[in-house]
């Protein structure tokens, strides 16, 4: 899933290749995609685009007053084509083509989401705010306005709820999903279950600068890097987080992952738990 991390990278990418240009059409492939309908969509066409930014994990292209949303949710990411097809691509459930947007010199975006769960979701909206999505969100981690004040009032409010939920979640922080969670947690040597409202002063210290510099550096690092490098990037780097089985690169133990229903998480037990391992429901239920 694209995190904040990618989704920065991939306005400015587009910021270079979008501004100043008109839309010409939107051809929606996966009809679940479009989640409003005022302003429809021919509201688009012919708008200029004065630029790309970025809302936690939500992209917004703003064409003449008109934005542009979009969710790229677990799977779905952003391909730039110097040349489009001339003819509109056919609607189709078994595409992995949700949207493409054709500008005025026949470049454009296609807009893909792979695997059979279809989540990405695409707004055409007045304001950006419009977007329920956005609106909820929680504060920016890299925001001067997020300080170590605003962090620990947030994990005391959230109470015993798990450190590693309380970091996903984006009505409370923006930006942070699966991959960077596990990162930031094992940056700052604890457990995913720690409790939000068990941190010491020096732990809050801790993951504070945990957050902005494991967030920071992965910004600074996809910096001007076209959206066909990202994926890479982000794999390259990650200490913990998709690397079950592998070594830690920092105390040289194996990482261990716990299983749920639709996701799983990465850490290691010598950094974060005292090398006590997690125990994994999922896991245990087939040993049973």
């Amino acid at each position: 899933m694209p995190e904040l991390p990618e989704v920065e990278a991939l306005a400015l990418d587009l910021t270079g290749r979008l501004s100043g240009r008109a839309i010409v059409a939107i051809h929606v492939a996966q009809f679940s995609a479009l989640k409003t309908f005022d302003p429809p969509l021919r509201a688009l066409e012919g708008a200029l685009v004065d630029g790309v930014s970025r809302h936690g994990k939500f992209l917004d292209i703003d064409a003449s007053g008109t934005h542009l949303v979009l969710h790229l949710a677990r799977a779905g990411w952003i391909r730039w084509r110097d040349e489009v097809p001339t003819i509109p691509p056919k609607p189709s459930i078994k595409s992995t083509l949700a949207v493409r947007v054709v500008l005025d010199d026949q470049s454009g975006l296609d807009i893909t989401e792979a695997g059979t769960r279809k989540s990405l979701a695409m707004y055409v909206v007045r304001d950006a705010l419009d977007v329920p999505g956005i609106a909820s969100l929680g504060p920016d981690p890299l925001t001067d306005d997020f300080t170590p004040e605003v962090l620990a009032g947030i994990l005391a409010s959230e109470g015993r709820k798990q450190l590693k939920g309380v970091l996903r979640h984006q009505g409370t922080i923006a930006g942070i999903g699966n991959a960077y969670s596990d990162e930031i947690l094992h940056a700052a040597r604890m457990s995913p279950y720690k409790p939000a409202n068990s941190l010491e002063a020096d732990e809050l210290a801790i993951l504070y600068a945990a957050i902005r510099t494991t967030v920071g550096d992965a910004v600074e690092r996809s910096r001007g890097l076209a959206a066909s490098e990202l994926k890479g990037e982000k794999k390259s780097n990650l200490a913990v987080h998709g690397r079950t089985g592998q070594a830690c690169p920092v105390c040289g133990d194996t990482v261990r992952e716990v299983s749920f229903a639709d996701s799983s998480l990465q850490y290691c037990a010598t950094c974060q738990t005292g090398g006590k391992p997690l125990a994994d429901r999922r896991m245990s239920k087939l040993l049973k």
